[in-house]
């Protein structure tokens, strides 16, 4: 166990420098993007490469990029008959919503059952706070001084206190233990609606370089965009600066509270799936029928096998009970 807690520990520290560094590239914090809005800004993107990252994330993209179309369009297909639900050669919107919330559920507790036993040290189903501690800094905490002098030291400090705090927010019945669904809050709180105070709180705690409780222009940008060279700023940075001052900064008092980067993270009522599923429809529904024959599905593959309804084609290979 040594070994994994010393995996975990570099794993950490990666985590935590790349938090601390600043990207040269645009960073998205927004948890729930409108597929919509997404395709306007990258409209000059025809191979739907952004869709694929961005519901799938860049690695699982990766995998199913590494079929031929042939054999995308034929899993396509058997995963189209599963989500008609009804079988009437149909897949509506709330078909759709319905498939990716379940996939989505999926993915949450299969993530968490890679990872169960590693933290699981005990093996009595529960996972104590001592236990995740013991799993993911029992290095550090035994070899102290090997970290007396590296600048990665704070990093410990911070996170360690932070991920208490976290686990404490996701154990809701105060015993320090958590079950399946307590850990899933722990490991992805944007899942919970419990949660979602600790997702804006460690937000905040990540821009907010002066600590004052806000997120100013200058802080919302800095996230996002490194100005090292001195040169201009690209146009998009211009854009975000007018987002900050028109949509962001909602009481115009020059920065943003907690209420205000929920907002930005979080829209309130705002259903994932069922903008996802709208877009699909959308895009694919060439009789503006306001549905999808299986037909209308493969003749727009491409974006649909990077959707979060196909889930690269892994539900095929399951029971079909377990979903």
């Amino acid at each position: 166990m040594a070994g994994f807690s010393f995996f975990l520990m570099c794993a950490a520290l990666l985590c935590a420098s790349s938090a601390h560094a600043k990207p040269t590239l645009r960073k998205e914090r927004v948890l729930y993007q409108d597929p919509e809005l997404v395709r306007q800004a990258h409209e000059d993107n025809k191979s739907y490469q952004y869709d694929h990252e961005a519901f799938l994330g860049k690695e699982e993209a990766k995998t199913f990029d590494q079929l031929t179309p042939e054999e995308s369009k034929d899993r396509l297909g058997k995963i189209i008959d599963r989500i008609d639900g009804d079988a009437d050669g149909f897949i509506t919107t709330a078909e759709l919503k319905a498939w990716i919330k379940r996939v989505q559920k999926r993915y949450v507790y299969e993530n968490v059952a890679k990872v169960w036993t590693d933290y699981d040290l005990n093996k009595d189903n529960k996972i104590s706070w001592d236990e995740y501690k013991q799993a993911t800094y029992g290095y550090y905490l035994a070899n102290p001084e090997e970290f007396e002098d590296d600048k990665d030291q704070f990093s410990f400090k911070k996170m360690l206190p932070r991920d208490e705090r976290r686990f404490k927010e996701a154990d809701l019945n105060g015993d320090l233990a958590a079950d399946r669904e307590e850990f899933m809050a722990f490991l992805h709180p944007e899942e919970f609606e419990h949660m979602k105070a600790i997702v804006v709180l460690e937000t905040l705690e990540d821009i907010d370089k002066n600590g004052d409780g806000h997120v100013d222009e200058d802080e919302y940008i800095a996230d996002m965009f490194a100005h090292e060279d001195g040169g201009p700023e690209p146009d998009w940075v211009k854009t975000e600066r007018e987002q900050f001052s028109d949509f962001r900064d909602l009481n115009k008092d020059g920065k943003m509270d907690q209420d205000e980067i929920r907002q930005w993270i979080m829209p309130q009522d705002y259903d994932h799936a069922q903008a996802e599923a709208r877009h699909l429809v959308y895009e694919s529904d060439s009789d503006k029928d306001q549905k999808l024959t299986k037909e209308e599905i493969l003749e727009n593959w491409n974006m649909f096998v990077g959707s979060q309804a196909t889930n690269y084609g892994e539900d095929l290979t399951k029971n079909h009970d377990e979903l």
